[in-house]
């Protein structure tokens, strides 16, 4: 288990790693500039998990996906060289979900992290997607990603106690999906297509007056185990497939040892019980106001989450642009003195 200490706050100092890379990222808005968001995400997340008395291990990073120079997987994080025993953890990372929307000024753009005791998170390796179906608490324990479209949202709509047609299925805009959007749309269910993202609508599914019932299809292998991990904070499920684009990827997950006929839960993709989440907004969306500036300096509105309490809060915080300059400075002086150190 995780040591005590640590172990109280550590929820909360997740957050402050989230703020952080949604305050660097946040000035690209609209710039159309991926890659420089990206970088500015990526070097304040590192430099706030730096600074939080922690033995971390990247499980689910950057490196795999987006080449990025850090946090990138199997990288070891956090100020492990504090004076007292400090947890052991598996983080999994996006410094920004929804790169695309951040650059075109779109909606629905988040900074996330997870945390979780060390050897519990499942590790995708080289297969970049996974085959998902979410939802929220109520209809936990119903779902089956072996049935049919029809099978499942009749379960879902029976669980929480409203007819198919009153039901929302999140899916992601792709070509992939042409066949389950027509399959969904033939239930009567409505449905929401979004361009990038399905993280922030499978928390969305967990909670009310999200307009979301459930998410389906295709999206990042990655985000499945960080959506998980949020998912056992909220008492919701996923149930998620490796997805193999064609037989050439199929033929390496199996030469890796990979089964992408096995349907894996939430409690495959993050086995402990103790897991911490922290999501910021970046831009606006339906889950999180983004970040938004005035003459005191930032805004931004956050979740930070822990499963074994099952407490959520909603977190609201002003940052003054001159003291965030100032940590931010110190804090890049302590980091470049501990690696000449090494």
């Amino acid at each position: 288990m995780m040591s005590s200490t640590p172990d109280r706050n550590i929820g909360l100092e997740l957050v402050r790693v989230t703020e952080s890379a949604a305050l660097a990222s946040a000035p690209w808005m609209g710039r159309n500039k991926k890659i420089e968001a990206d970088k500015a995400a990526v070097d304040a997340m590192r430099l706030m998990l730096n600074t939080i008395a922690m033995d971390g291990v990247i499980v689910i990073g950057e490196g795999e996906k987006d080449k990025a120079p850090m946090l990138f997987n199997g990288e070891r994080i956090g100020n492990y060289d504090a004076g007292f025993d400090v947890p052991k953890c598996d983080l999994a990372v996006d410094p920004i979900d929804g790169t695309r929307p951040l650059a075109l000024g779109l909606p629905n753009s988040i900074a996330v992290v997870a945390l979780a005791e060390r050897g519990s998170m499942f590790f995708p390796g080289p297969i970049v997607y996974m085959d998902k179906l979410a939802v929220g608490p109520e209809a936990a324990g119903v779902i089956d990603l072996n049935a049919s479209v029809a099978d499942n949202l009749n379960a879902i709509a029976r669980a929480k106690g409203k007819s198919v047609t009153e039901l929302v299925v999140v899916v992601l805009d792709r070509p992939r999906h042409e066949q389950l959007v027509s399959e969904i749309r033939a239930t009567g269910a409505r449905l929401k297509m979004i361009s990038d993202g399905d993280v922030a609508p499978s928390i969305a599914s967990c909670l009310p007056d999200t307009g979301v019932d459930a998410v389906m299809g295709a999206g990042g292998a990655p985000e499945a185990v960080i959506t998980a991990a949020a998912l056992k904070c909220l008492h919701g499920e996923i149930h998620a497939r490796l997805y193999a684009r064609d037989e050439k990827e199929k033929k390496l997950a199996e030469e890796l040892g990979y089964d992408c006929n096995r349907v894996m839960t939430s409690a495959d993709l993050v086995k402990s019980d103790n897991v911490f989440f922290a999501a910021t907004g970046i831009t606006d969306g339906e889950l999180l106001r983004g970040v938004h500036y005035s003459a005191m300096g930032a805004t931004t509105e956050s979740l930070a989450m822990r499963s074994s309490s099952g407490t959520m809060r909603r977190i609201l915080a002003t940052h003054r642009s001159e003291k965030l300059q100032q940590i931010l400075s110190d804090q890049k002086e302590r980091m470049a003195e501990r690696e000449k150190l090494k």
